[in-house]
């Protein structure tokens, strides 16, 4: 049997896209209808958002625990979370989680070797881009990270939290999305990252002047591999 899948959530949107896409590719590898045992818990959003907004990481850290234990009693063995933002307290799950993790900035790095990606944009939240949660994964692969220009991080930050976490997609705010990724090409960027879980709603590969990075569908085929391949295995 796979491993049973735990999803850490924090907003709705990547969490629900993240789940979605686990069961609809897992029948290419289980069979008709088949995916992993799949169990999510998700706080109100708004505790994650107080703990942003003060800077407590420490805070950010207790609540990503406190998913971590209700889903271990569930019974699941693999810890994912899909929102890049909230990767920051990762130092201070990891010690004390009762389950183990994949790392979602760990697993775009991954992706972003596999195909020959160096100089790499990167889109979302201003607390993770300002953050060093994908400098870091980058930089351990030999790879860059360019962030946006702050204005445009302002602006695509609001809408993520005031459009894309509640489903709403705007036509101006698509165009505000590729503005940013066109000025990544121009600066020799080879693909960009859509670091929020809730950007793939309105960015992919079809609209995009870059290739893109999906990292909530990055990590969930990552968990549903990992899950497949370690549960045959036992």
């Amino acid at each position: 049997m796979p491993l049973h899948i735990g999803i850490v959530g924090c907003s709705a949107e990547g969490a629900a896209l993240c789940y979605r896409t686990i069961c609809a590719e897992g029948a290419a590898r289980l069979g008709a209808h088949a995916h992993p045992e799949i169990s999510m818990h998700t706080p109100s959003l708004a505790e994650y958002v107080r703990c942003l907004d003060r800077g407590d990481l420490a805070g950010v850290g207790e609540l990503m625990l406190a998913s971590a234990r209700k889903l271990a009693n569930a019974g699941a063995n693999l810890l994912i979370c899909p929102d890049n933002t909230i990767h920051q307290a990762f130092a201070h799950v990891q010690p004390r989680s009762p389950l183990p993790w994949l790392h979602i900035a760990e697993v775009v790095s991954l992706e972003a070797s596999r195909r020959g990606y160096t100089r790499l944009g990167l889109t979302g939240t201003r607390w993770l881009v300002d953050s060093d949660v994908y400098p870091q994964k980058l930089a351990e692969k030999g790879q860059q990270c360019v962030r946006p220009h702050p204005r445009e991080c302002d602006e695509t930050s609001q809408i993520i939290m005031d459009e894309l976490v509640y489903g709403v997609v705007k036509p101006e705010s698509i165009a505000t999305y590729l503005s940013v990724i066109q000025e990544f090409k121009e600066q020799a960027c080879d693909a960009v990252i859509l670091g929020c879980t809730e950007i793939p709603l309105i960015v992919n590969d079809d609209n995009s002047p870059l290739p893109v990075l999906d990292s909530t569908r990055l990590l969930a085929r990552a968990a549903l591999q990992k899950a497949v391949s370690i549960g045959v295995a036992k």
